[in-house]
């Protein structure tokens, strides 16, 4: 491909502009429309400017100031123990590769302490390690482990290889000018020019995709190309290869699809395709949080290089508003909800938030909420935006972040379902009605959780992998994550005759999502949602719905469960609630097996230990236990026919990859159409230093449907103190604007809206 000069590409850039901003301004980029591009370097990340500002105010920001002393520790003992660019072999984990890790890192922040401490040590150090890798990396073939569909040079997957040079990239721009002329051909044309061809006209199908992976290496490659001021790699890096010769069908590790025929592609693609109006990214907290760094650092050097793109501003500010979603999907603690592919632990305490945090307060408008989080990080990037947040927090501008209900709708319109979580009085439930959520996507639509004061009370299991633990599968994701952790049965949801959702298929899940029926946060005491999977099953639709319902009878919030399932055919129905904690009491009895086998042959069920089988002996079942020193009860209408099995994950895994956690599971079968209502409760504590319990059992003395037809199912709760609660759902008009009038028994119900609850 030749060279655009620069009259083409900045008609392209113009042409760009015009497609994809509709919006006015409404990002604080004064200061970096003052940035004219050739004005000489750092002007990616820190600018000239930025590099005076923050030598001014030195020692008078402490947040920035520990920072600054913090990154210099850890740097200047890097410098002493010595320069290793050892040759490629190990997965990740293992030595090669953490040390390629720690080698990127290590050279961007050398790179900023240059700028900032004006100490020459640190530009030797970046050029003297840029110039091992000028002469190890031509001898490089791709990297010998072949685990990967895009394998690396310096990794053994060209995503992490992305990784480096997202990273050296910005080395390279703080000692640019310090360099000589030599130096800087032979850093181009043997390391840099070369590595990002590999990455991406060497892979095209880990560079021309909608993908985590793809973000990465499309960032890479910009972030060189402003750099070096190379129009052809940065064309390539906005709007991906014109030409690639993939061919349709072709599938990364985890069965994703690599292309999807009219999606974008290129920074501009996975800006479009994977995120929602409101800022929710389609591969779930986890990932969005890995990808956050590179679309927010990238969209901070287009900012300072090529402000008349106004990246920020692309599809109403969407990067921006990913950072509030980010942080409204985490708990009380501040760890992202394991949704699809997650780790669990992993918060916004990470350096791709610090980052992400300082980036949307210096361009969203400042807004002081986000001062606060980054408090509680107690760190912040050394760079312009670093040193605006280490001010504001100077000033005492902080504002707590209010963290309230909210629905964040999935899909690139906004169309494609969502993700709800309910918040009351340190209850938060989380309700994935989305879509499948790329490779990384889990079989588990209508799928819930529950955390307490930002403990998990009902779980959802995340992914199975030790990441980067070298003993477990070389640090990636483990076979159970296929055969387990993305199965339906896995998860807090409706699994029909022992299958998963659409097959456990990939083509068929992604061309699918559930529907919101409504949400409504008004009434602070009900906040609900409710929403609709019609796909997952062909012949059979659900409706299920939760409120969090503040009640003066009640101790604390309680959960209302509702499932409505409408099928053609009689069916076997299993709704397991995989709780955490140890059993108090139940009103059934139950036999426990001496010898335990599986609970299945397949979709996940051969990882389930069948534990126990219990029968109801009333018309609803009483299941409570007892986590971090609080009671639950999980309180759940039923029918002598139904089976109540105690399983527990563990079966069929001899390399003990699974956590052994338990699992309550509602079992009705051959029945076509059926409703599940259930309460789920916190109440009461124990103490064990006082070693005394208070309010250890349920408020409830019954549950029952009272009525349930087409266009509407009612509950009855009756406390222990002998008071009815009703809720009742609209099943067929959402309307909030409805005037509902039904008769159940000899009494009249009338309200407006959706529901009714009193």
């Amino acid at each position: 491909m030749q060279l655009l000069n620069k009259s083409v590409l900045k008609s392209i850039y113009f042409l760009v502009f015009l497609a994809i901003v509709s919006c006015k301004d409404k990002v604080n980029t004064s200061r970096a429309n003052e940035v004219v591009s050739g004005q000489g370097h750092p002007k990616l990340i820190l600018t000239k400017q930025g590099v005076l500002d923050i030598k001014k105010a030195l020692g008078t920001v402490p947040i920035f100031d520990a920072s600054l002393s913090a990154t210099k520790a850890e740097v200047d003992a890097e410098i002493e123990e010595g320069i290793d660019v050892p040759v490629p072999k190990d997965l990740s984990g293992g030595y090669t590769h953490e040390r390629h890790k720690r080698n990127f890192l290590m050279l961007q922040k050398a790179g900023v302490l240059f700028q900032i401490l004006d100490n020459d040590k640190y530009a030797i150090y970046v050029r003297d390690m840029l110039m091992a890798y000028a002469k190890l990396y031509p001898t490089l073939p791709v990297h010998p482990q072949t685990r990967s569909y895009a394998r690396g040079k310096l990794f053994w997957q060209c995503l992490n290889d992305s990784n480096w040079l997202v990273y050296t990239a910005q080395a390279y721009d703080c000692v640019y000018e310090w360099l000589s002329e030599k130096d800087r051909n032979i850093l181009e044309n043997d390391l840099f020019i070369p590595f990002a061809k590999f990455i991406s006209e060497g892979n095209p199908q880990f560079f021309n995709r909608v993908h985590n992976h793809s973000t990465w290496g499309n960032v890479a490659v910009g972030m060189l190309a402003l750099v070096i001021d190379n129009d052809e790699l940065l064309e390539n890096a906005l709007i991906g290869l014109k030409v690639d010769n993939l061919k349709a069908g072709m599938k990364d590790n985890d069965g994703g699809l690599i292309q999807v025929e009219g999606q974008k592609l290129g920074f501009y693609g996975n800006l479009d395709e994977p995120f929602s109006p409101d800022g929710y990214y389609n591969e779930g907290p986890y990932y969005q949080r890995y990808a956050m760094y590179p679309f927010l650092i990238f969209a901070q050097a287009l900012q300072n290089v090529k402000p008349e793109l106004k990246v920020l501003e692309y599809k109403d500010g969407v990067l921006l508003k990913a950072v509030n979603a980010l942080i409204n999907l985490t708990d009380a603690n501040g760890n992202f909800f394991p949704l699809n592919d997650g780790q669990k632990g992993m918060s916004y305490y990470t350096d791709a938030l610090v980052s992400a945090v300082d980036i949307a307060y210096y361009y969203g408008g400042k807004n002081p909420e986000l001062l606060s989080i980054a408090k509680k990080q107690n760190k912040v990037v050394l760079d312009d935006t670093g040193l605006s947040v280490a001010m504001g927090v100077k000033a005492g501008l902080e504002l707590p972040f209010q963290k309230k209900s909210i629905n964040l709708s999935d899909g690139k319109n906004g169309d494609e379902g969502g993700v709800g979580v309910l918040r009351s009085h340190g209850l938060e439930l989380v309700y994935k009605y989305a879509s499948q959520g790329s490779s990384h996507g889990h079989y588990d639509k209508l799928s819930f959780s529950l955390y307490e004061n930002g403990n998990e009370v009902i779980q959802d299991y995340g992914l199975s992998r030790f990441v980067n633990i070298e003993q477990k599968g070389g640090g990636n994701y483990l076979k159970e994550n296929k055969t387990w952790a993305k199965q339906t049965i896995a998860h807090n949801t409706l699994s029909v005759n022992g299958q998963n959702h659409f097959k456990g298929k990939f083509e068929i899940g992604s061309k699918h999502h559930s529907e919101l029926y409504f949400y409504n946060d008004e009434q602070p005491n009900v906040q609900i949602i409710s929403a609709t999977e019609d796909n997952a099953y062909p012949g059979t639709k659900m409706l299920r719905t939760f409120a969090l319902v503040k009640d003066g009878d009640f101790e604390k919030p309680f959960v209302i469960d509702l499932l409505k399932v409408k099928s053609l055919t009689k069916n076997q129905y299993d709704l397991p609630y995989y709780y955490l904690g140890h059993i108090m009491k139940t009103n059934f009895e139950y036999n426990s097996f001496s010898q335990l086998k599986p609970l299945g042959k397949n979709n996940g069920y051969q990882h389930l230990w069948n534990e126990a089988l219990g029968k109801p002996t009333e018309d609803y079942t009483v299941f409570s236990w007892k986590n971090n020193n609080l009671f639950y009860t999980l309180t759940t209408t039923s029918s002598k026919a139904d089976q109540l099995i105690l399983a527990r994950i563990g079966a069929n895994d001899p390399e003990y990859n699974l956590r052994k956690d338990p699992s309550f599971i509602l079992r009705r079968k051959d029945v076509k159409n059926t409703t599940f209502a259930s309460v789920i409760e916190s109440h009461g504590s124990y103490s064990p230093v006082s070693e005394l319990a208070l309010n250890a059992y349920s408020h409830l003395s019954s549950l029952k449907i009272i009525l349930d037809n087409e266009d509407y199912t009612a509950i009855e709760l009756i406390t222990k103190s002998n008071k009815s609660k009703v809720f009742i759902l609209s099943n067929k008009d959402n309307s909030k604007d409805k005037n509902h009038n039904i008769k159940i028994g000899d009494k009249n119900y009338n309200w407006i809206g959706a529901y009714y609850y009193r």
